[in-house]
């Protein structure tokens, strides 16, 4: 089945004046996309999307918190205008040594690093390695991956759900389907319209790599953290439910019910519901030890 490429979304043109991507070369031809905007002195956030999107997608979250930090969207390996990483199945320890060489390049020495779904392996990845660059850790909705003890048949069966659907679908069929899936039922439109375009920017490798990431690790692997970690996950999320999220939080030194929840909201809670993540990500911020100042 090839579906057509969805129509361009409304928020194209203000993705493009507000949240323009740029390409930061690293060295070796290793390329990594982002997307930045707010002040330049602001202390920074880095925002991590998950397997199905890229750094267009957090616009509507960016765009408010651009009025206090400044903000940093990257495409993973493989998305968008990010060049992949070698091999089949890249850790996420090769993902995670790929965004600290980015933040490096860019100058960033303090930060909230931010990890949606598959975005939050990675963001514990780093947060282990290099806690030296770190304000707070914020997982959002995080995927807890299926690499773990007694996983085995879950992991086969998701990389072979996943993969066959890609080869069945194609791209732009996958985001047709599964793109609004991932909101609450009766989202409004520019959101579906947005998480479907979002997915539609897929690079089929990087997709292939990002699902054995999902499949090959686990999130507790990256835990403990010598960094402050919050929680949060949309009420309505079917994709990472509370539930499941709140069985990760004890990991990460997080007691259950201090898992924040974003009201009125499905995976995809930073699209269906930026001011309140927006407002989520300041408070784990404004939490953090040595609150931040004016950070470069």
């Amino acid at each position: 089945m090839n579906s057509p490429p969805p129509a361009a979304p409304a928020w194209l043109p203000t993705l493009e004046r507000d949240f323009p991507r740029e390409r930061v070369a690293l060295g070796g031809g290793a390329v990594v996309a982002v997307r930045r905007c707010g002040r330049p002195d602001a202390p920074v956030v880095v925002l991590l999307h998950g397997i199905g999107s890229a750094g267009a997608s957090w616009l509507p979250c960016a765009r408010l918190l651009a009025t206090t930090h400044r903000v940093i969207a990257w495409d993973m390996p493989g998305y968008g205008g990010s060049t992949p990483l070698a091999g089949a199945a890249p850790r996420a320890e090769d993902y995670a040594l790929r965004l600290e060489q980015l933040l490096k390049a860019l100058g960033v020495t303090s930060c909230l690093l931010v990890g949606h779904s598959l975005g939050a392996i990675v963001a514990a990845a780093h947060a282990h390695r290099y806690p030296q660059r770190l304000r707070a850790l914020v997982l959002l909705s995080p995927a807890g991956g299926y690499g773990g003890p007694g996983q085995e048949a879950d992991q086969a069966r998701v990389r072979a759900e996943r993969l066959q659907a890609l080869d069945r679908l194609g791209v732009a069929g996958l985001a047709a389907t599964r793109g609004p899936t991932l909101l609450q039922p009766g989202a409004p439109e520019a959101a579906r319209a947005w998480a479907q375009w979002n997915m539609a920017q897929l690079h089929e490798a990087g997709y292939r790599q990002a699902v054995e990431l999902l499949c090959g690790d686990d999130l507790r692997r990256h835990a403990p953290l010598a960094v402050p970690v919050h929680l949060h996950v949309g009420d309505a999320d079917t994709v990472t439910p509370p539930a499941r999220v709140r069985t990760l939080a004890t990991a990460f030194g997080v007691a259950p019910e201090a898992v924040g929840l974003i009201p009125q909201a499905g995976h995809l809670c930073a699209i269906e519901q930026p001011t309140a993540v927006a407002q989520a990500l300041r408070t784990a911020d404004a939490s953090a030890p040595g609150a931040p100042g004016a950070l470069r």
